[in-house]
C-alpha cells in the first residue's frame, strides 16, 4: 500500500470504538440548557459561550475542578426521560464520528429516587442508546453488511466514596444505617449494584456488560469493593477500575489482585515509579517493572483519556510528557478514549488525532490501537460473534486505508 499520509479526516472516517466514556459527563450543552430550564435547575449561565467559560473550560486547575460541572449535568438526569434522551443523543454523536462500539458507563445510584430504582434507570439509559442503535443499523449499508453495525454495552459504576448529598439514594442510605462506618456503607452500595446489574442484564435482557469503581482513589482503597466485585465476577460480568488515575502503580495492583479487573480506566501512573507512596515498597523501579510486564503478558487493557488527563493533572503541563508514549514502548494494550465528551470538550477522533500529532502514533501504531479497542471490549454477545464482528471492523478498517491511500 502507498504511503498513506495520517489526516484528521482519515481518523474521522475510520470505525472506532470509545471504552470508557461517562454519560452524565457527555451531554450536548443545548440538551443541559433545556432540561435545566425545564426541570428549574440553576445554571451559572444558559448559553453555550456561558458555560464554555464559567464552567467546561479548556484547562483546570484540578480534578476537584474538573469535577464540579458534574453537579448540572446529574442535576438534569433525575427523570427516566432525560436519561433516555441524553443516552440516544451520545449514541447519535459517536455514530456522527465513526464509532462503532460504544461502551456507556455511569453510577446509577445517583439517579435513583421514589419510582426510580437502579434497575429502572439502567433501562432508561438502555433504551436510549437501544433506539440510536437500531436507527442507525436500518442504514442500507449498514442493513445490507457492507458497514459495520453499531453496537453498544452499559457499564455500571460503583464510587469509592460519597456522602450524603451526592445522591436521594446515598442519603437515605445514610440515614437507614446511622450508626454504621462510611466505608462500609460504601462497600454495601457497591454491591448493591452489583446485584442491580446483574438483574439488568440476567432479567431485564438489558445490555449491561461491565462493572467499574470511580471516584478518589486517594484513602478510599479498591480493596473495600472487594464483595461487589466478587459477586460481579461470580456471576461473569466484566470488571474494569479506575486507578493510577491520581494514584500510585499500587493502586493498579490492587484493582487486578483484589478487584479481578479485565481493564484499567486511565492507568496514568503505572510505569511512574516516583508515584508509588506504600513504604513497604522499597525497590520502586523493579516493583513497576514487574507490575508494567504482568499487565502486558495478561493483555489488560488500559482506557487511556488524553485530554481528561492534561486537564486534571496539574503535573502534566504538556501532553508530549504524557506516560502514553512510554506505555506504547513497553508493548501494554492501549485504547483512546474521551472519558467526558463535555467536561472535556472532546471526541475519538480528536484523541487519536492528537496521540498522532504529539506522541508520534504512526499508520501501524493507529491500526493497532483502533481494533484493539475493539478486541478487548465487553461485547453483549457471544464470543463467535464478537470474532466475526471484529473481522468485519478490520475489512472496513482496510478499505477505509486503501480509500485515503488511492
Amino acid at each position: 500500500m502507498p504511503d498513506l499520509k495520517i489526516t484528521r479526516e482519515f481518523i474521522a472516517a475510520l470505525p472506532k470504538t470509545d471504552l470508557h466514556v461517562h454519560l452524565d459527563g457527555s451531554l450536548r450543552i443545548p440538551t443541559l440548557i433545556e432540561l435545566a430550564r425545564a426541570r428549574h435547575v440553576q445554571l451559572p449561565s444558559y448559553t453555550e459561550g456561558g458555560l464554555r467559560e464559567t464552567v467546561y473550560t479548556e484547562r483546570y486547575t484540578s480534578l476537584g475542578d474538573y469535577l464540579k460541572g458534574f453537579q448540572y449535568t446529574v442535576a438534569v438526569m433525575q427523570d427516566a426521560e432525560s436519561l433516555e434522551r441524553i443516552a440516544c443523543e451520545l449514541a447519535e454523536d459517536n455514530q456522527a464520528e465513526g464509532v462503532r462500539y460504544l461502551e456507556v458507563r455511569f453510577a446509577p445510584q445517583l439517579h435513583v429516587r421514589p419510582g426510580l430504582d437502579a434497575v429502572s434507570v439502567i433501562a432508561a439509559v438502555d433504551r436510549g442508546l437501544r433506539r440510536a442503535r437500531d436507527a442507525y443499523n436500518r442504514r442500507p449499508e449498514v442493513a445490507a453488511g457492507r458497514e459495520p453495525a453499531f453496537e453498544y454495552g452499559i457499564i455500571c459504576c460503583a464510587l469509592r466514596m460519597f456522602t450524603p448529598e451526592f445522591s436521594r439514594y446515598y442519603a437515605t442510605l445514610f440515614d437507614a444505617h446511622p450508626y454504621t462506618r462510611p466505608k462500609n456503607l460504601y462497600a454495601m452500595a457497591s454491591v448493591d449494584l452489583a446485584r442491580a446489574a446483574i438483574i439488568a442484564r440476567d432479567r431485564e435482557g438489558l445490555q449491561v456488560v461491565g462493572f467499574d469503581l470511580a471516584g478518589e482513589e486517594s484513602g478510599y482503597p479498591a480493596g473495600a469493593h472487594r464483595d461487589a466485585f466478587e459477586y460481579a465476577h461470580k456471576h461473569f460480568l466484566k470488571r474494569t477500575v479506575h486507578a493510577g488515575e491520581a494514584y500510585g502503580p499500587e493502586s493498579i495492583f490492587q484493582a487486578i489482585t483484589d478487584l479481578h479487573a479485565d481493564r484499567i480506566g486511565h492507568g496514568t501512573y503505572l510505569l511512574e515509579a516516583d508515584q508509588i507512596q506504600d513504604p513497604e515498597i522499597e525497590d520502586r523501579e523493579r516493583y513497576v517493572d514487574k507490575l508494567g510486564n504482568y499487565i502486558a503478558d495478561r493483555r489488560i487493557t488500559l482506557e487511556v483519556c488524553l485530554t481528561s488527563n492534561l486537564q486534571t493533572n496539574p503535573k502534566l503541563r504538556f501532553l508530549d510528557d504524557h506516560t502514553f508514549r512510554k506505555l506504547r514502548a513497553k508493548r501494554i494494550s492501549t485504547t483512546l478514549c474521551t472519558d467526558n465528551r463535555l467536561m472535556s470538550n472532546t471526541s475519538v477522533t480528536n484523541e487519536l488525532w492528537l496521540a498522532v500529532k504529539h506522541l508520534g502514533l504512526d499508520r501501524h501504531d493507529l491500526k493497532s490501537i483502533v481494533i484493539y479497542g475493539f478486541k478487548r471490549s465487553f461485547w453483549p454477545g457471544d464470543y463467535l460473534s464478537k470474532r466475526q464482528y471484529v473481522r468485519q471492523v478490520i475489512d472496513h478498517y482496510d478499505a477505509v486505508e486503501r480509500k485515503f491511500a488511492a
